[in-house]
């Protein structure tokens, strides 16, 4: 083994850590920002995930995110905008913990996701192993061996479409976490304005039943859900949710904000109206 292969340091990866029981909290990261990235990965988050699909940013500024939160000791996740393999193949490159696709909608989906994230015979992502950062740019000789023990494989469900379908997703070989998506999937039942509704709720515990069955050590599915008004953390918790995201960065300082200026600009008017 050569001194740069040895001197790699590895932690515990995110599907690791699931197998041994553990409960993840991660958060989403819209803004893209590495300063935002590094606080809130100071701040004791089990993983960020780095949002291509709603963000703003693109390739070069997630990269920049993933090693902000890499240096602060917690795990990156990235979340494509769709279902391609072009995609896919630029974010496993950038050396990513998970990798997440949305709107999955059937077992197809799902299947042709598990393949753009493995390498030839068992998938069809593109083999530039030896250069990119995945691979610590070819020091990690172990990389072919172990990079899919590695990466987790996760989907998102957010369509009653999808939630139909959920135990052919869940049959995939590969797919490791189903990740519910609450707003899509009471917008796909006509419900965008009442995402509390009874329906809403209980095509949710069909999809979570579902999950909940499988086995994930015998090729079945880990269950993630988001933190709403309608379901907090603590409910998903009780359900049974193994990963839990709580918010997004901007909502976070979207709130924060509001706050300041509702204390702050009343104490302005106090000492004015003294």
């Amino acid at each position: 083994m050569s001194s740069a292969t040895s001197s790699i340091q590895t932690k515990k990866s995110l599907k690791s850590r699931l197998r041994e029981g553990e409960n993840l909290y991660g958060l989403f990261l819209l803004s893209l920002s590495p300063e935002i990235a590094e606080i809130a990965a100071f701040s004791g988050y089990d993983f960020i995930i780095i949002d291509l699909e709603h963000g703003a940013g693109d390739i070069r500024e997630a990269i920049n995110c993933i090693r902000a939160i890499e240096a602060a000791g917690c795990s990156a996740v990235v979340r494509v905008p769709d279902i391609t393999q072009a995609w896919a193949k630029k974010a496993l490159d950038l050396g990513t913990a998970g990798i997440m696709f949305p709107m999955v909608e059937n077992g197809r989906s799902a299947s042709d996701a598990v393949s753009f994230c493995r390498y030839r015979p068992d998938g069809v992502r593109g083999c530039a192993y030896t250069v990119v950062r995945d691979s610590k740019f070819g020091f990690d000789e172990a990389y072919l061996a172990n990079y899919i023990d590695n990466l987790l494989v996760m989907c998102q469900i957010e369509s009653g479409e999808g939630v139909k379908n959920v135990n052919e997703i869940v049959a995939v070989d590969g797919m490791d976490c189903v990740m519910m998506g609450p707003r899509d999937l009471s917008a796909s039942l006509g419900l965008l304005h009442d995402p509390g509704n009874p329906k809403v709720k209980s095509t949710m515990w069909t999809a979570e039943t579902a999950v909940l069955a499988s086995d994930p050590v015998k090729g079945g599915a880990y269950l993630a859900g988001m933190a709403t008004a309608q379901d907090t953390a603590a409910d998903l918790w009780s359900r049974g949710y193994h990963i839990v995201l709580g918010s997004a960065d901007v909502s976070l300082f979207k709130k924060a904000a509001v706050d300041d200026v509702k204390a702050n600009k009343k104490s302005v008017v106090d000492v004015k109206g003294v």
